[in-house]
């Protein structure tokens, strides 16, 4: 893997004012200061595991190394994983100590390594991939993403990453807004999926239906609002043609704030969940992955 020269070798830098993601803050996390998304100077991770629950080209045989990282530039209502994403729980790790949980993972034979939630920690995470690998770290790294980053943080690691997951949560801002205090997501989220394809391609498994590098679009169905989905995914087949890779998630549950929130107190129902399938269908997606229910 070949590593360009420039910003990235200066990970302090988008530290010291930090606009990591689109809401660029500018929180000096160098001087102890912490943004919107309560991230500080080291990295903060909240479980190191193997994981058989990713779609089948990640996970694999063997699992994928996930990276939990702490902290969320988002603030989405439902969060599944709110104790980390809000509340901050994990343990900070600097650089060195980050590439040892890559290595440890390596050892335990899984396919990949996948960081989850790493928007706000994106210069410690490059610097644990530059130090792993010269130490010997040899397989494809997962940026595993809510979608809403920044293109100078895409371009510190244009070459260091080797499979993108982002999200495609919302095309409306009104939704946008009220579910995820992210009113700009659209126009963001594009442009941040056109950059990771303009890196990496589209995810195209190998003969061992393993992937090593490419693009996989998630999104995820929400209750009640199948209208947003089919709008999403129409998007996504103009913007980026029906052979985008794509992922459709109907695993919601009103987690965290979403029981006391107007239309996101239940789970997505079948019919729900099939209407969305039938969307992605009738718009030509080639390749959708699919939940069991």
């Amino acid at each position: 893997m070949i590593l360009r020269k420039g910003r990235r070798n200066r990970p302090e830098e988008a530290l010291s004012a930090c606009r990591l993601c689109p809401r660029e803050c500018g929180a000096n996390r160098l001087e102890g200061e912490r943004g919107f998304c309560g991230a500080g100077r080291l990295a903060k991770v909240a479980a190191v595991s193997v994981h058989h629950g990713e779609e089948p080209p990640i996970s694999g045989t063997r699992g994928s190394g996930t990276i939990f990282f702490s902290h969320c530039n988002m603030k989405c209502l439902f969060c599944q994983n709110y104790p980390i994403s809000q509340y901050g729980h994990g343990r900070e790790m600097d650089a060195e100590t980050l590439a040892g949980e890559m290595l440890r993972l390596r050892e335990r034979g899984v396919h990949n390594v996948n960081f989850v939630t790493p928007t706000p920690h994106a210069p410690r995470m490059l610097e644990a991939i530059l130090l792993a690998r010269g130490k010997g770290f040899d397989l494809p790294v997962v940026y595993n993403t809510n979608g809403y980053d920044a293109l100078d943080t895409l371009a510190l690691l244009d070459g260091a990453v080797d499979i993108y997951l982002p999200d495609a949560k919302y095309l409306s801002a009104d939704l946008a807004d009220t579910a995820s205090a992210t009113p700009d997501y659209a126009r963001h989220n594009e442009a941040a999926i056109a950059e990771m394809i303009r890196q990496v391609g589209f995810l195209s498994p190998g003969d061992d239906g393993i992937a090593a590098r490419g693009v996989l679009v998630r999104h995820l169905v929400l209750p009640g609002r199948v209208g947003e989905t089919e709008a999403v995914l129409t998007h996504l087949s103009e913007r980026f043609g029906p052979g985008l890779p794509l992922s459709l998630m109907g695993q919601y549950f009103p987690a965290w704030r979403a029981a006391d929130a107007d239309g996101f107190g239940r789970k997505v129902t079948r019919k729900e969940y099939d209407r969305a399938i039938g969307a992605a269908e009738r718009l030509g997606f080639r390749n959708v992955f699919i939940q069991e229910r």
